[in-house]
């Protein structure tokens, strides 16, 4: 079969299935979608709340409780260790399947019916403030992380003892940093990998003792990109830092990204892989259009999925966030851990076998439409089965979810083979992931038939602003762990903790000046979102095509224009120098 355009029935853009495509959809025995690829990935992003807790009651115990749902969300939530016991049981709530009404109307009644557990969290000691996470000890504000310990404002990786980093793998006494693997002692770094003692840099491997940094391998003692003596680089780090001064950090943050500005970046962010696109992306093979994947084979559209040395998954589409050797997903947020043949689920592991149209299912195998199973098989929703009625019924039901589909409020049909409308997740818009990705304003949310909570307001007394906290760490008294401390930028009030304090005063950084959510969002700005596009290299020859960077090796081209294209996700109006592997290889010293 070859390439067929369609068009996507939200935003109206064209998108083309790949034959291979077909092929994949044919394997999972599903139709082709009728959302483009970014409308299907921004749907699953709004059923990720990546870091936000609320209180709420517990439906059982009536305590005040953690919980990833805000009290506006209209369902039973019970404290994590309940929900898991045998104390409740999911099928009390099963019913039979009414052909006189369209699916996705009957199954979003279950799902609010059945109770949900309040948080995602397993086998965590004193990390009582995470949430999507598993294997913690000493943890404090940390998500979407595992086996991690002693450790705050940490999202997304495996860290020890770091504080304010995303996306980190396999590092220690790392601080302010995004994308760092296998580092030790670095901070307010991008992308660099297996490097120690390294400061304000970016895109350097296997560094040590280097400042401000771009584009650097296997070097020792460089500051700005110019090599120094141990001596004297010694003597210059002592002095542009200052004795641990914020302002003076400040400073050399703005000199550090001026250099990092001034050297090309490579047209994707990617370590050790085989015939990829995207970026992001880690020791994977034959994967397409993935962002921030590790240890994934044969996929494509997927984000955030594997950990390398835990794995990730293999035959995989349209699929956001897990991995652990999944294979055959297609369409689902947060299913995980050894799942096979999952589809158009949420919140499904470990585990799951052919599983479809579910939420909040662990250990299941040939499900359909079920809600809080466990352990359970040849189910929908939420009622038992023989094997042989299941199947009947399962094909009776995707046929009349083919001639009755659901359509929304925006005019948008779902049949059979679409993930779950925006409209049903438990979570706004703006608590989302997707709101960090793809940021809408309230009114764009709410028109896109999306669901907006404004925060809530907390009123908190602060007791001194950030900007009269003290210059250099050394002049820090324990008293800051008692101030409530009002945000250099957003002015909401936020607080030292007691590792916290420890950390910076050991490693002899400033307090932060900003609150953990702002600080954050600033490490996010240092990302691109993951929209590609199609572009041509920038080297011009003996320099880059806005005249910049001057190359320090001849390239293959000569005083040509690089004629290579690539995917990026290197916006064209960006101001990065983006070139391709030839050229950022040729560059790299």
């Amino acid at each position: 079969m070859g390439s067929e355009t369609k068009t996507c029935q939200n935003c109206h853009n064209q998108f083309i299935v790949e034959p291979e495509d077909f092929v994949f959809y044919e394997k999972m025995r599903v139709p082709p979608p009728t959302f483009c690829p970014e409308c299907r990935m921004v749907r699953r992003f709004v059923f990720r709340n990546e870091r936000n807790l609320f209180r709420r009651k517990d439906d059982v115990s009536g305590k005040e409780i953690f919980s990833m749902y805000s009290p506006e969300v209209p369902v039973k939530i019970y404290e994590k260790d309940y929900w898991w016991s045998d104390a409740w049981d999911a099928t009390e709530y099963a019913r039979d399947y009414d052909f006189a009404r369209p699916f996705f109307e009957q199954f979003r009644e279950l799902m609010y019916a059945v109770p949900w557990a309040s948080r995602i969290i397993t086998n965590i000691v004193n990390s009582d403030y995470a949430n999507n996470a598993y294997y913690l000890k000493n943890c404090y504000l940390c998500f979407g992380i595992g086996y991690s310990e002693d450790s705050a404002y940490a999202i997304d990786g495996i860290v020890k003892n770091s504080f304010d980093v995303t996306s980190a793998t396999n590092s220690e006494l790392c601080y302010d940093g995004m994308a760092v693997r296998d580092c030790y002692r670095t901070f307010f770094s991008y992308a660099c990998e297996k490097c120690h003692d390294v400061w304000f840099s970016r895109d350097c491997v296997a560094c040590s003792d280097c400042f401000g940094c771009a584009n650097l391998r296997n070097k020792q003692y460089y500051i700005f990109n110019k090599a120094y003596t141990k001596e004297d680089y010694e003597v210059e780090i002592a002095r542009i830092l200052d004795g641990g001064s914020y302002h003076a950090n400040e400073e050399a943050k703005k000199m550090a990204y001026a250099v990092w500005q001034a050297h090309p970046y490579k047209y994707m962010l990617s370590w050790h892989n085989t015939n990829v696109t995207g970026d992001w992306i880690v020791a994977s093979k034959n994967v397409q259009h993935c962002f921030n994947v590790a240890e994934l084979e044969d996929s494509k559209y997927c984000q955030n999925v594997g950990y390398v040395g835990i794995g990730g998954g293999k035959d995989c589409y349209d699929y956001t966030l897990w991995g652990e050797q999944a294979e055959l997903i297609y369409e689902a947020v947060q299913c995980g851990n050894a799942c096979r043949d999952v589809k158009f689920s949420w919140n499904c592991w470990p585990a799951d076998q052919s599983v479809e149209y579910s939420v909040h299912c662990h250990s299941a195998s040939d499900i359909f439409g079920c809600v809080g199973l466990k352990k359970k098989s040849y189910c929908i929703f939420n009622k038992q089965y023989t094997k042989e009625d299941y199947l009947l019924l399962r094909e009776k039901i995707i046929r009349h979810m083919q001639t009755m589909p659901y359509t929304d409020a925006q005019g948008r049909i779902y049949s059979y083979g679409e993930f779950f409308p925006p409209a049903f997740s438990p979570f706004a818009y703006n608590q989302t992931i997707a709101q960090d990705f793809f940021p809408l304003a309230k009114e764009e949310a709410q028109k896109e038939g999306f669901i907006w909570r404004d925060p809530e307001t907390h009123e908190y007394q602060t007791t001194i602003d950030a900007a009269h906290l003290p210059d250099r760490i050394a002049d820090v008294q324990d008293s800051i762990l008692k101030e409530i401390v009002k945000c250099l930028s957003c002015g909401k009030a936020f607080r030292i903790i007691q590792m916290e304090l420890e950390f910076l005063q050991r490693m002899s950084l400033p307090l932060p000046r900003e609150c953990p959510p702002c600080r954050h969002a600033a490490r996010l700005r240092l990302r691109n979102i993951p929209r590609f596009y199609r572009r041509q290299c920038q080297c011009a020859g003996e320099k880059s095509g806005n005249g910049v960077y001057q190359n320090q090796t001849p390239h293959t081209h000569a005083a040509d224009h690089c004629p290579n294209e690539f995917e990026t996700s290197y916006a064209p109006d960006q101001k990065e120098i983006v070139y391709c592997e030839e050229c950022y290889q040729a560059e790299v010293v």
